[in-house]
């Protein structure tokens, strides 16, 4: 009988194990789920003659190894940093492997051997990174079949808050590790800019200035993922223009990660005794030992003051409007000015009073929204108490998202993700796009769980029925393992709009 061996029954793994109930239910094969806590297993898993949970202690090999022994396939959903156990044994028992973290240096190093033994090990087979992949690949080779030559690449994908359920000034809810995003982009960000590598430091990463949209969704904002580079050499386009990968936002969100930055909010170097320390002391001992009076001068008192300014200068040019005569104003009605980024570009009076309505609109939204997001985390919270013991302002900030940002019953959350693609084709330039909007189902169904897990499941399920006949190490970037599975994840709703413009 063919055995599924799952590691790991966390956020992400709720609808993998549903899919892999039903497909063992339907076939020969059993399912044995293993994860820490058996209460959590217990939630999830109904224990039969075909499913079991079994909590253990994944550290220990003797009681990890005999559970690979018995598995033909094995899944994991551990923290990376314990893969190499998990491979390891499945390397030397001979079983097939498959997660959805990023291929590590220590799997890589057994990669001859994973081949000579004829089993597949498949990295990268979640979200993102996977899916990701998958459709980005799919899009590329549909365009160089063609005869596309492909100029830039940009790949976004985040996981948010479900529309309806977007109700707190950051515009975000957890619904995923939150260690992930309170660690995201501490080591900077590396990508391919107008043909050159280019490198940005955390402390410029999240910048909420940097907009797109998808959909009817509202604007996005996006950072750089950590390292662009090493996957334009994957995908064969090592002499692109421009290839960036990135994480999804609202802007809110990127605006207020970054005063949390400026404030020292995610650092790991700085520790406070907890026990018995309610948030609003944690803040105010916290602040005042990193500036708060003069940040706040400067982020909040600052855009106030620009506003102001600005709206004295519209004020003076409604002045010089109504006293001009009538030549002069039509004279003026078009004038060419430099934009922000530099560019030359033709503005009307018209245009610069809405523009300068904006940005005062905007400037008070930021000094507003400042002190909401930092109040809504518990600048003013006297009741919840930390008890955590000696704890870093990292370690602190966790706590704090993980009470005040966590998706709630009754709310849901959302994966979108956009590829978009520059190409020359018989001398003329297009762009093709290629975009995904998923909403879950409740607050344990996620689609964060949905666009995780299935990936796995559906590669473990092909790796069964001989399907899927890859020996060696692999992520998911060739035809054999993202044609059927991208075809199989349309079952689920997971699917793909694709659209072509010329530029």
């Amino acid at each position: 009988m063919n055995h599924i061996l799952l590691f790991g029954a966390g956020k992400s793994a709720t609808f993998l194990i549903d899919y892999l109930v039903a497909q063992v239910m339907l076939n020969p094969w059993k399912l044995t789920v293993v994860d820490n806590d058996q209460k959590l297993l217990n939630s999830k898993l109904k224990q039969s003659a075909k499913t079991r949970g079994i909590a253990i202690n994944v550290i220990n090999p003797e009681e990890r190894t005999p559970l690979i022994e018995e598995a033909d396939v094995v899944i994991s959903l551990l923290p990376p940093f314990l893969h190499k156990l998990i491979a390891a044994d499945c390397l030397r028992l001979g079983r097939h492997l498959l997660t959805a973290s990023y291929l590590d240096e220590h799997i890589k190093s057994m990669e001859q051997d994973i081949k000579d033994k004829g089993l597949t090990f498949i990295c990268e087979m979640g979200l993102d990174p996977g899916i990701d992949h998958m459709s980005a690949m799919d899009l590329i080779n549909k365009i160089r079949n063609k005869g596309g030559e492909i100029t830039g690449f940009k790949s976004h994908c985040g996981g948010l808050v479900a529309p309806f359920s977007d109700d707190n000034p950051w515009r975000y809810k957890i619904s995923w590790n939150p260690r992930n995003v309170v660690n995201a982009g501490k080591a900077g960000a590396d990508f391919i800019l107008h043909g050159k590598p280019e490198h940005l430091p955390y402390e410029e990463l999240f910048d909420p200035s940097r907009l797109l949209r998808i959909g009817k969704l509202d604007s996005l904002s996006w950072y750089p993922n950590r390292d662009s580079v090493a996957y334009a050499n994957i995908y064969g386009l090592r002499n692109i223009d421009t290839f960036i990968r990135t994480t999804l936002r609202y802007p809110e969100f990127t605006y207020g990660w970054s005063n949390l930055i400026q404030l020292g909010l995610t650092r790991e170097d700085v520790f406070y005794e907890t026990d018995g320390m309610s948030l609003r002391k944690f803040f105010k001992e916290h602040l005042d030992a990193n500036n708060f009076a003069e940040w706040l001068n400067n982020t909040v008192t600052s855009r106030f003051e620009e506003s102001r300014e600005l709206l004295e200068k519209v004020s003076e040019l409604l002045d010089a409007e109504q006293e001009a005569g009538k030549d002069i104003v039509e004279a003026l009605e078009e004038m060419m000015m430099i934009d922000h980024e530099g560019n030359l570009k033709t503005y009307t009076l018209d245009t610069i009073k809405r523009e300068a309505a904006v940005t005062v609109a905007s400037r008070m939204h930021e000094a507003n929204l400042a002190i909401k997001q930092l109040i809504f985390l518990g600048l003013a919270d006297d009741k919840t108490l930390i008890n955590k013991g000696r704890c870093s302002a990292a370690d602190i900030l966790l706590f704090i998202i993980e009470k005040k940002l966590m998706l709630l019953p009754g709310e849901a959350d959302m994966v979108v993700m956009l590829h978009e693609v520059d190409y020359l084709l018989e001398g003329r330039k297009f762009r093709a796009s290629s975009s995904l909007i998923a909403i879950g189902d409740d607050h344990k169904h996620t689609a964060m769980a949905k666009t995780v897990g299935l990936p796995l499941g559906i590669a473990a399920v092909m790796l069964l029925e001989g399907k899927m006949n890859i020996p060696g190490l692999h992520i998911p970037i060739i035809p054999e393992i993202y044609e059927p599975v991208l075809k199989e994840l349309e079952n689920f709703k997971i699917v793909f709009k694709e659209e072509q413009i010329e530029i």
